[in-house]
């Protein structure tokens, strides 16, 4: 006799049986790890790149016009 699947599994597979119904499927990807100690070491070095170049203006001008939604509550 096979043993039963747990309930948690069973919920899972049920869930996904949903969303397939509404035409979704799955797909898996990855990204970076942000607690890796490299993802950090990396982050900095690419920040101090732009805060050390001499686009560093129009880079900052560019990050703010993508961030700063109309609707966004926390824009200044």
């Amino acid at each position: 006799m096979a043993p039963r699947p747990s309930p948690t599994k069973v919920v899972a597979q049920e869930h996904r049986q949903r969303l397939r119904a509404q035409g979704m499927r799955p797909i898996q990807i990855w990204v970076p790890d942000v607690h890796a100690a490299k993802f950090a070491e990396e982050a900095r070095r690419q920040s101090l790149l732009v805060a050390h170049s001499p686009e560093e203006a129009e880079i900052q001008a560019f990050i703010d016009s993508v961030v700063a939604w109309p609707d966004d509550q926390f824009s200044p």
